[in-house]
């Protein structure tokens, strides 16, 4: 009986880590393209980072997933308080925002943390709880909500608007599988409309104000935010603006605009085949800054030295990854599994449509990683463990 074969309940599915070690690979080799002449170590930390990842994976995969529902609110409130220090003195303050802790010469996000425990205590509550009516119901769905509002209050006011879209996605994912009636979800879709309506008028307001007082939207940070009552930050006006309309806010391409100019032109450059491995121009020049090359924009790079053709297969290999998710959400042994794999699909489903969407000007720039691709040490480790709580699921699919 092949390793892979289920034997006494246990067993070991190969689809997912085939395609988390293929998508890891491409990004080495594309993060060590997307670095300049001048610097040359990302793709040697990526590894490093990597690694680590692929180590965590396997002790996951072989580690009973009804751990975590054991230890929910411990790996919960523990997340939460990682959230808490960024507001202490370890908090670490990099592009306008403090959203790492830096201890020594270890740098960790924890909001990349808290979608794991958030993502666990979620889960936790619905298995523990029975869904009916609506009414019946309202205890598990405020629980629910308060669990995922928490780090989304606290991710915001880093600030870390992007950091914090995953979360109400996975929370309503969540709720949509344990059969909460439709009634919420309309009345939940009513809410988010409002908001979106609030956001677009703000935003149209703000462009009003730098209008009236003629003023330039890179240099006038900070100004109307002081006079909004929404908790949105100048800069965050400046992308949703610069996603509608890029000529009101940048007309010269070189402003805030400038990340998403070059990467169209990255993407456009590659056509069908790409230009090669090595051979991009865009990031390698510093037309795409190094600072976004390697994390936020790195599916430009792929699509500019892989072309249209390496793109559509590094979605395909994604796809595959989700599918199997799925998959085995629908052969866990308890309703526990089958939350968590479906949250980690929802939440690999969201980092994808988002990044590679804003890569091509269809979504707003928000700052959201590449699963296995982008650079970034917390990002990798966590999304190698939640792979490997996919493993679990499936390894421990049968009562033995």
């Amino acid at each position: 009986m092949s390793f892979f074969e289920k034997r006494n309940g246990m067993g070991f599915d190969p689809v997912t880590p085939i395609c988390m070690l293929s998508l890891i690979a491409i990004g080495i080799f594309s993060i060590h393209s997307a670095q300049n002449y001048h610097m040359d170590t990302q793709w040697r930390s990526q590894i490093i980072w990597a690694t680590l990842g692929i180590l965590l994976y396997l002790g996951m995969a072989f580690m009973d997933y009804k751990l975590f529902l054991k230890n929910a609110h411990w790996i919960y409130f523990f997340s939460i308080a990682l959230l808490l220090c960024i507001f202490t003195p370890i908090g670490w303050r990099r592009f306008g925002a403090t959203r790492w802790l830096k201890v020594g010469g270890i740098v960790v996000q924890p909001s990349e943390i808290a979608k794991l425990g958030t993502l666990v205590m979620g889960a936790s509550i619905l298995a523990r709880s029975k869904i009916g009516k609506l009414k019946d119901s309202l205890k598990a769905i405020g629980s629910v909500l308060f669990a995922f509002g928490v780090p989304v209050i606290l991710t915001v006011l880093q600030p870390d608007l992007g950091s914090s879209l995953p979360f109400l996605p996975i929370a309503f994912a969540l709720l949509f599988v344990s059969e909460v009636p439709n009634k919420f979800f309309i009345s939940i879709l009513s809410v988010l409309l409002l908001l979106g309506s609030l956001v677009a008028w703000d935003a149209y307001a703000y462009h009003l104000f730098l209008d009236r007082h003629q003023l330039n939207p890179q240099t006038s940070i900070g100004q109307f935010e002081k006079i909004s009552l929404l908790p949105i930050k100048d800069y965050q006006r400046n992308r949703i603006i610069s996603f509608v309309a890029p000529d009101v806010v940048d007309p010269q391409g070189v402003g805030i605009s400038w990340n998403l100019r070059q990467s169209l032109i990255a993407v456009g450059s590659g056509g069908m085949a790409g230009k090669g491995q090595g051979k991009g121009t865009q990031a390698k020049l510093g037309y795409l800054p190094q600072s976004v090359a390697t994390n936020d924009f790195i599916f430009s790079v792929i699509a500019e030295e892989y072309g249209f053709i390496g793109g559509m297969c590094v979605l395909l290999i994604y796809a595959i990854m989700m599918a199997s998710g799925l998959r085995i959400a629908c052969m866990a042994r308890d309703c526990f599994g089958l939350l968590l794999a479906v949250g980690i699909s929802v939440l690999l489903l969201i980092h994808v449509c988002v990044n590679v969407g804003m890569t091509l000007g269809i979504m707003p720039i928000t700052g959201i990683p590449l699963p296995f691709i982008s650079y970034g040490g917390s990002f990798m480790v966590i999304c190698c463990l939640l792979l490997g709580i996919i493993q679990s699921i499936y390894r421990f699919r049968s009562e033995y």
